[in-house]
């Protein structure tokens, strides 16, 4: 029987027509004759329905008003496994969950908490893994207190505007100021002078009550995929040419006046150190699955921790390139390790249980003699 595969996307969340583009690529390249899949889409509004139209509709952001969507929920209860169509309450079980969204409420751990409750496995980072790599001041202070390099920043909440020029008085021009979560660069504005500051901050506002105000590094960003839970693939490193500015949002859907070079223009010695550099914030955030990790390579060859996407960008198909690995085979292999990770858990529970049994077994035997 085919494996009952529910893709999610959409969501409540600025990172909403991203996600989009991201499952389209997904559903194109999914292996239809191993894979059931249900489609599960999300509205801006935060409302979930069955698709079951044509899939050129979603990217065009035209799937929410097909015939065929179907309002649904996800069943809390462990027993239904699955969703509930509400008209009908008809429940279609599910096998694993594939979230193919980006940001907030998709990305930052609350949906992956839904589905932990309602006892759905899914694919990539869990709740705990997820909440943490999105919130970018405490990802960076538990992969500092690991002694990995981090820039220097701050992290402001209803701080008025001259507490916050006081305590950044220390950091040097430019800066970086990000919303605490939010993906895709969004709300980042690089300010050359504090003429720029209160601007950005509005802007960084918009998306969230936190903000962080961040160092600038000095040298270019790197990164590299890592695939699996316990034999980990890594990812060719790769390389970010900027003409000018930062990374932002359009530039990295865009590619207007930049470019992704792979492998990056590094030695062997450097790549692999970025690459086990990279490995170690894996294993320090707690990632499983599948996860991108960014940093910096400075010009004395230090590398510092950018940050760490869990559900990166689905219709960039070159991150496992140098292992042979084709996209199609790498959505199976997150979907295997998935299922894998739910068979692993499923026999720690038993040999927990057994365990158990023979210790309080034995005691009491001990106790009646």
């Amino acid at each position: 029987m085919k494996t009952k595969v529910g893709i999610i996307f959409g969501g409540c969340s600025s990172e909403y027509d991203v996600s989009l583009v991201s499952v389209t690529s997904v559903i194109k390249n999914i292996n239809k004759e191993k894979y059931d899949v249900v489609l599960i889409g999300i509205t801006k509004q935060g409302d979930f329905y069955l698709y079951q139209g044509d899939i050129e509709k979603i990217e065009k952001n035209e799937w929410k008003d097909d015939k065929s969507c179907k309002k649904i929920t996800i069943s809390t209860n462990r027993s239904d496994h699955g969703i509930i169509i509400l008209d009908t309450n008809e429940i279609i079980k599910l096998d694993i969950v594939f979230p193919v969204l980006h940001g907030q409420n998709g990305e930052d751990g609350r949906l992956q908490g839904l589905l932990e409750l309602a006892g759905i496995k899914y694919v990539g980072c869990d709740m705990t893994s997820s909440a943490i790599c999105m919130d970018k001041y405490l990802a960076h202070e538990l992969v500092a207190t690991n002694g990995i390099l981090t820039p220097i920043s701050y992290l402001f909440e209803n701080d008025s505007y001259d507490d916050i020029r006081n305590k950044i008085k220390n950091l040097h021009y430019p800066l970086f100021v990000k919303p605490l979560k939010a993906g895709s660069s969004f709300g980042i504005t690089k300010i050359k002078s504090e003429d720029n500051l209160k601007e950005a901050l509005e802007e960084a506002y918009k998306y969230d009550n936190k903000v962080i105000i961040e160092e600038n590094i000095d040298g270019f960003e790197v990164g590299c995929a890592i695939l699996g839970n316990h034999d980990l693939v890594v990812g060719e490193v790769d390389e970010i040419e900027l003409q000018d500015g930062f990374f932002d949002y359009f530039e990295k859907y865009n590619l207007k006046t930049s470019r992704i070079i792979l492998p990056a223009r590094l030695s062997e010695e450097e790549r692999e150190k970025i690459k086990k550099t990279a490995l170690e914030i894996y294993k320090i955030l707690g990632c499983t699955g599948f996860a991108r990790v960014d940093m910096f390579y400075t010009k004395d060859k230090k590398i510092v921790f950018n940050e760490v996407n869990t559900i990166p960008n689905f219709f960039s198909h070159h991150l496992f390139e140098d292992k042979n690995i084709d996209y199609r085979e790498l959505l199976g292999i997150m979907i295997k390790e998935a299922i894998d990770k739910i068979h692993k858990e499923a026999e720690m529970i038993h040999t927990t249980d057994d365990e158990l049994f023979k210790k309080v077994t034995s005691k009491d035997v001990r106790n009646m003699k």
